[in-house]
């Protein structure tokens, strides 16, 4: 089995830039379209880092190379399923 080796891990402010810039759009076609729209560059070794941290907390769905935001940022809608009956 291959491994990589991480050269360093994202820091958390580098975390929040990315998950603000997909949560303003709440849709990018290709993950070079947003690696290229943040306002701070940063490496693509760790913006992949990124998202695959946002995609394994279901902040967000990577679907034939689109990135789309998931997670439920609307304060009601937090109510709502914090409220809501769970099912077994």
């Amino acid at each position: 089995m291959a491994t990589t080796t991480v050269l360093h891990e994202p820091r958390l402010d580098t975390i929040l830039m990315v998950e603000r810039e997909i949560q303003r759009t709440k849709s990018y076609s290709t993950k070079k379209e947003l690696w290229q729209s943040l306002p701070r560059k940063l490496q693509y070794q760790t913006f992949n880092r990124i998202l695959d941290y946002l995609e394994s907390s279901n902040k967000i769905v990577l679907d034939k190379g689109e990135i789309v935001w998931t997670f439920p940022s609307n304060p009601n809608l937090r109510k709502l399923l914090k409220n809501s009956v769970r099912r077994r």
